[in-house]
C-alpha cells in the first residue's frame, strides 16, 4: 500500500516538481551564479566570487531607475484598481447568461501579442495619430500633443495590459459578497459613496489585494512597454536589465538586478505578510 501511494504520488506531483525544478529553480540559480561573476570586456563571463554588481546597483542613478520602476508600478496598480471596481460591478449586475460573454471580453485581449498591442499605442499617441489628428479636427488643440514617449504613455499602456488582473479578483469578491447588506443600507438612506465605502469595500477588501499584486509585480518588472511607449527618457528597471543583457553585454551586472529586483518584490509580500498576519486567510 506505501509503495503504490509513492508511486501514485510520484505519478501526480513528480510532472509539475520536474517542471518547475527545470524551468524556475535552475534558471534562477544560473542568474544567482552569474551576478557574483564578472563581466569579460568580449561580452563573455569570467568565473569570480564577487560582490561589485550588487555594490554597483545600488549607484544613485540605477537607484532612481528602480524609484521610477516603482512609482510607475504603484500607479498602475491604482489606477486599475480605480477603473476596475466600476467594470467588476458593471458585470456583477448583468444577467448570469451574460458575464460569462462579458468576462470574455475582458480576457480575450489579454491573450493578443503584447507587441502587437503598444504599436496600436503608438499608432494612436503619435503626433500623427489618431488622438491628436480627431482633437485637431475638433478644435482642441492648434498642434499635435506630445502624447508618445514619455512616462503617461507608458503609464497608459500598462494599465492596459494588466487591468484585466484586477477586473478578475475584484469581481469574484463581488460575487461572493452578500448583496442583503447592500440593499439594507439603501433602505436605510445611504448613498452611493457611503455604500461602497462601508459596504463594498470592506467584503472586497481580499479581492483588492490579490489583484494589486497580480498588477504590482509584473508591472515592476516590464520592459517591453517602457521601451517602446517610454522611450529613453522613461528608463524602468525592466529595461535596464534588457540594455544591460541584449546590447552591453554585461550579464553579471544584469543578473545583480534581476536578483535585487526579487528581493525587492519578496521584502514587500513579506512585510504585507507581517503586518497582515491573516492575510493569508483572508486571501483565500
Amino acid at each position: 500500500m506505501r509503495l503504490s501511494s509513492r508511486r501514485g504520488l510520484v505519478a501526480t506531483v513528480g510532472p509539475g516538481l520536474a517542471y518547475l525544478l527545470a524551468f524556475f529553480v535552475a534558471p534562477l540559480v544560473v542568474i544567482v551564479g552569474f551576478s557574483f561573476a564578472r563581466a569579460d570586456p568580449g561580452g563573455g563571463v569570467r568565473a569570480a566570487i564577487t560582490m561589485g554588481n550588487y555594490i554597483r546597483a545600488l549607484d544613485p542613478l540605477n537607484l532612481m531607475v528602480l524609484a521610477r520602476s516603482a512609482g510607475l508600478a504603484l500607479l498602475t496598480t491604482l489606477a486599475s484598481l480605480v477603473l476596475a471596481y466600476p467594470v467588476a460591478w458593471a458585470v456583477r449586475q448583468m444577467p448570469r447568461n451574460r458575464r460569462i460573454f462579458a468576462l470574455s471580453l475582458l480576457v480575450i485581449p489579454s491573450w493578443m501579442n503584447l507587441l502587437v498591442k503598444n504599436y496600436a499605442w503608438i499608432v494612436i499617441l503619435r503626433r500623427q495619430g489618431v488622438l491628436n489628428t480627431l482633437l485637431e479636427w475638433l478644435g482642441l488643440i492648434d498642434g499635435p500633443l506630445p502624447l508618445l514617449f514619455n512616462d503617461g504613455a507608458v503609464l497608459v499602456g500598462l494599465v492596459h495590459t494588466y487591468l484585466p488582473f484586477m477586473v478578475l479578483p475584484l469581481y469574484a469578491a463581488l460575487d461572493r459578497m452578500d448583496w442583503t447588506l447592500v440593499e439594507a443600507a439603501r433602505d436605510l438612506g445611504a448613498g452611493g459613496w457611503q455604500v461602497f465605502r462601508r459596504i463594498v469595500m470592506p467584503q472586497t477588501a481580499a479581492g483588492a489585494v490579490v489583484g494589486s499584486i497580480l498588477v504590482f509585480i509584473p508591472t515592476l518588472g516590464a520592459f517591453v512597454t517602457p521601451d517602446l511607449l517610454g522611450g529613453p527618457t522613461s528608463l524602468m528597471v525592466g529595461t535596464l536589465i534588457e540594455n544591460q543583457v541584449l546590447m552591453v553585454r554585461d550579464w553579471p551586472f544584469a543578473s545583480a538586478l534581476a536578483v535585487w529586483l526579487m528581493v525587492l518584490v519578496a521584502g514587500a509580500l513579506l512585510l504585507y505578510r507581517r503586518v497582515t498576519p491573516a492575510g493569508e486567510e483572508r486571501l483565500s
